[in-house]
């Protein structure tokens, strides 16, 4: 009894194809509640940090002196906590996924330089 419901598993699974998409070669089903990855507009970001502290795996690491924003790929989750706490709203959920990747992969947004203030002549 026991063969023949392993070769009848075998054939039925031989008959219905692989279960999993061969991505990135195929692109990914994105369903309608897909979260995909984060994005930055990186113009509308004030470097406050909200972001970095709401980010329960400390993916995002922010240097407000040097006006960039990182998020290490690797180590977000994708919970969006970061995109509900950002007070600005320049950070979203890009429904699409990111490119697959094998190691540490930290992306990095540089913010525009401060504009310097200028003193009264006097």
């Amino acid at each position: 009894m026991g063969v023949f419901t392993i070769g009848y598993a075998i054939i039925r699974t031989l008959a219905r194809g692989p279960a999993t998409i061969r991505y990135p070669a195929q692109p990914a089903q994105v369903k309608e509640k897909s979260r995909g990855h984060i994005q930055v507009d990186i113009s509308l970001c004030i470097f406050c940090r909200l972001c970095e502290r709401h980010c329960v795996s400390q993916a995002i690491e922010i240097h407000k002196e040097e006006r960039t924003w990182t998020i290490d790929r690797m180590r977000c989750i994708i919970c969006g906590e970061c995109v509900s706490s950002c007070p600005k709203d320049c950070l979203f959920m890009v429904p699409a996924y990111h490119t697959p990747v094998t190691g540490p992969q930290k992306d990095t947004f540089y913010g525009p330089p401060l504009e310097k203030k200028q003193e009264p002549a006097g």
